[in-house]
């Protein structure tokens, strides 16, 4: 079993209007398939669809670098008491460059999610055309700055993907 499932740190409840964040660990995954785990909790209840990257490549100045990232994972939550439905999230295993993007690329389209500190969302509006984009495409590239100037590109896996969010999408009706 991969470490980050066994360990699972995923965000089970955040706020972007008060821009808290509250992650806890998760044991309670209830679906794998292929590249793409679902979780549940139910205090509240909350549903959501994860995967790690398939390859992450570091760069500073135009070379490739050596760096320690934290948890690197890529979400969509619904949350049925904040009316949350398909909300995309990506947690890149360090602090973000302040005010900064990360550009989020699947297939030929490419969205931006606005960052605080290690967490970047989508624009709620972003959210379904980003999830139906993931459902078509075969791997979603996510290209951020750190705080310390490095430049970080995560591709990841898509195999799954539809049937992780639906499946999540329903357990959180």
């Amino acid at each position: 079993m991969n470490s980050y499932l066994a360990r699972a740190l995923c965000i089970v409840a955040f706020s972007v209007n008060a821009g808290a964040v509250l992650a806890q660990e998760s044991t309670n995954r209830v679906a794998a398939n292929t590249d793409w785990s679902v979780f549940v909790e139910n205090d509240p209840k909350e549903c959501w669809s994860v995967s790690k990257p398939k390859e992450t490549v570091n760069t500073r100045d135009g070379r490739v670098v050596a760096v320690r990232r934290g948890d690197i994972l890529l979400f969509v939550s619904y949350r049925p008491a904040a009316n949350a439905k398909g909300e995309v999230s990506f947690t890149g295993g360090y602090p973000f460059k302040p005010d900064s993007t990360v550009s989020l690329t699947i297939g030929g389209q490419t969205f931006q999610l606005f960052t605080d500190g290690e967490w970047a969302w989508a624009a709620p509006e972003d959210d379904p055309k980003i999830v139906a984009a993931m459902k078509k495409g075969a791997d979603a590239v996510l290209v951020g700055v750190s705080a310390r100037g490095t430049r970080t590109e995560d591709k990841f896996s898509l195999l799954g993907f539809t049937a992780a969010v639906d499946d999540a999408a329903t357990r959180c009706k």
